[in-house]
């Protein structure tokens, strides 16, 4: 094995719903790295179970306390560690502790960023402060769910609304509540996810995405697309199955297309982000009939399956998903 090479982890799988959909992204990411600059393993993560995927199909256990293995009988250590679990411990600060405390540089925010962003309803009023634009939302957590009244919920944030986990992803527990009589069934839905419910005004408006990464050298921020789903909402069947459709880019003005590119370039900053995110966005009308730009969440391990969004966004660049993958982990060295 060459010694000139620096050796990438893809670490996926996780604890979350969102297990399946992280060894999915592993396997799109394995196919676009640069293999004459990098040797690249996938690295599974489940509990305690830690394993390295090997070519010959073998699996080899992963030392936790520097993050190696050996094959060959010889020790690997990562120089690298290329996130794409989904969910915890990957996309909520947990993991990225691990690899500070280890000096291992890795793709994705730093631990506070990815503890904010998790949590929807912590990030949604941290950026608020900012100015973004986001949906009026509620707080409820388990076993308090009769801490706001039905009119007060109806006040806040009217019908319909949506009722999701604060710290999940994939639209796993998200229901579309039309009446108060179903609220108390989506809550339920939803507290399968965790102990944090977030109640959220519905927007009606256009659903777009857009994906953006920076190094010292360059700010990249990748077409918009257009999300259309016949679905009451951009559910799992519409992310993971094929039942929406995904326009890039998307048909919009090179107005807002400009709007929205800049406001994901200054959440970016804002957050002082590290590898690609992508922002998803709900655009609605102003009472004057302009444009107003609100933001749903901030994806800090954007999905990178055969379905994704920012492959689709990359190759509509006319950008190279090697390229890009090379772009971010040299930016750390």
């Amino acid at each position: 094995m060459s010694n000139s090479k620096r050796t990438i982890a893809i670490v996926c799988g996780g604890d979350s719903s969102e297990h399946e959909v992280s060894l999915r992204s592993a396997q799109g990411l394995y196919s676009w790295f640069d293999r004459d600059r990098y040797d690249v393993y996938i690295a599974f993560i489940r509990g305690s179970d830690w394993h390295v995927n090997l070519p010959d199909d073998s699996q080899t256990p992963i030392d936790k306390n520097d993050f190696s293995f050996t094959f060959n009988g010889q020790k690997i250590v990562f120089d690298y560690a290329y996130i794409t679990i989904h969910g915890t411990p990957g996309e909520n600060g947990i993991l990225q502790g691990y690899f500070e405390l280890l000096r291992i540089p890795y793709s994705t925010c730093n631990v506070l960023i990815e503890s904010l962003t998790f949590n929807k309803f912590a990030m949604n009023n941290y950026a608020k402060a900012y100015g973004v634009n986001v949906a009026d939302n509620i707080l409820m957590r388990r076993d308090m769910e009769n801490t706001f009244t039905e009119a007060e919920i109806k006040t806040r944030v009217g019908l319909p609304c949506f009722v999701k986990p604060v710290a999940d992803g994939s639209s796993f527990g998200i229901s579309k509540v039309k009446s108060f009589d179903h609220l108390a069934s989506a809550l339920e839905n939803a507290f399968k996810q965790g102990d944090d419910v977030m109640i959220e005004r519905f927007l009606d408006g256009t659903e777009v995405t857009v994906g953006c990464y920076k190094t010292r050298r360059k700010s990249v921020v990748f077409p918009v697309t257009e999300v259309v789903t016949h679905n009451e909402f951009f559910d799992y069947d519409a992310k993971y199955n094929g039942e929406v459709e995904e326009i890039t880019p998307a048909r919009i003005s090179p107005e807002l297309t400009a709007a929205l590119q800049a406001e994901t370039s200054r959440i970016y900053d804002i957050l002082h982000c590290n590898g690609i995110i992508r922002v998803d966005y709900i655009v609605t009308k102003n009472e004057d009939g302009t444009d107003r730009i609100n933001m749903l969440e901030v994806n800090t391990t954007p999905g990178m399956t055969a379905t994704s969004f920012i492959p689709q966004q990359v190759r509509a660049a006319g950008l190279e998903m090697k390229d890009v993958l090379t772009d971010i982990i040299e930016n750390q060295f």
